[in-house]
């Protein structure tokens, strides 16, 4: 009786969390775990966006009980089955309507790739920060022997110099991770070409876009599992692990608390290396996203021939015809 009132509806929510009749349904195989995993997909999207207190009340942050379970909820769920079939369906319904209408794709296409390179050109200017800190370090240290630097209006801030000198590997890290799709876009990453200037026109897109399904989203989602729990690890306590269950995490609710780690490798030194664990993470969602738009451009450039090569493709100009011809060919 109790099993017929369990499986009385297909989402039927039983209130340990588990909906039990496509746990049934889901275990009769490897097809019929994908197919349950997508429905459910359907349920939790919509479950997640009509309570978002669930799973974001810790953001107003009051040391409740409440805000301990939504942040536990938001770590769980941030590298789960359930996470990633949502943004799989998600995927699917954009490129379904993309497929339908090229020129929404092409919009895709246009908006991922302007995202790409303004967060790109706004991130390069750390190189130009990373190499004036360094001048002023140098100078201070080497010329009236300072061991603390202070910069500020107002509100000044003051930390030794190895701080400083530590800190330059952050800025380094802005330009790694934030401008690498920037720089994907712009072709200036290297390939090595065992094939591909050999063969057709269409061929060629038809390797870009294996190659951004089977390569670029597998592996950014492989780091995205590693970095989620990597980051949080480092930020509150007790830890969460991957292999932990709903239940056995939400019993650490009464024990959270932050513990945003801020240690360095020095005494003095650089010790926010947290921000250097969240840069992984935006790295992993660009690669992501960037791999679609490749995706959607391949397809849309094959489908529509040689013309349409580089169309909507913001190019900078480098003002220099020798060095445009060499970034071109790599």
């Amino acid at each position: 009786m109790e099993e017929d009132i369990a499986c009385s509806g297909f989402f039927a929510a039983q209130a340990d969390g588990t909906i039990s009749c496509l746990d049934k349904f889901e275990s009769g195989g490897a097809l019929q775990w994908i197919l349950g995993n997508l429905l459910e997909a359907i349920y939790n999207l919509i479950y997640a966006v009509s309570h978002p207190s669930l799973w974001l009340d810790w953001v107003t942050w009051g040391n409740t009980t409440e805000d301990k379970q939504s942040l536990l909820r938001f770590v769980y769920y941030g590298a789960s089955v359930e996470f990633f079939f949502v943004m799989f369906v998600l995927v699917l319904i954009v490129s379904a309507i993309g497929f339908w209408r090229n020129d929404i794709m092409w919009g895709y296409v246009r908006g991922l790739e302007g995202f790409a390179n303004r967060l790109g050109r706004i991130m390069g200017w750390s190189g130009l920060v990373m190499v004036m800190l360094q001048i002023v370090i140098i100078f201070l240290q080497r010329v009236f022997a300072v061991s603390q630097i202070s910069f500020g209006f107002g509100m000044v801030v003051t930390f030794d110099v190895s701080w400083w000198s530590e800190s330059l590997k952050f800025y380094n890290a802005l330009i790694v991770t934030m401008c690498a799709t920037y720089t994907f876009v712009q072709g200036g990453h290297v390939r090595v070409d065992l094939v591909y200037s050999n063969i057709s026109y269409r061929a060629k897109k038809a390797v870009d876009m294996f190659g951004s399904i089977v390569f670029m989203i597998p592996t950014a989602v492989v780091v995205w599992l590693y970095g989620w729990f990597f980051m949080w690890r480092h930020l509150m306590v007790p830890n969460v692990s991957a292999s932990d269950t709903l239940d056995k995490v939400m019993r650490k609710a009464p024990a959270v608390k932050w513990n945003v780690e801020t240690i360095g490798f020095s005494p003095n030194g650089f010790n926010a290396y947290f921000l250097f664990k969240m840069l992984l993470l935006g790295y992993t969602a660009l690669v992501m996203l960037h791999a679609l738009a490749f995706f959607y451009r391949s397809y849309l450039e094959r489908k529509e021939g040689m013309a349409s090569e580089g169309k909507y493709l913001d190019k900078d100009k480098l003002g220099d015809p020798q060095a445009e011809l060499v970034a071109e060919i790599h």
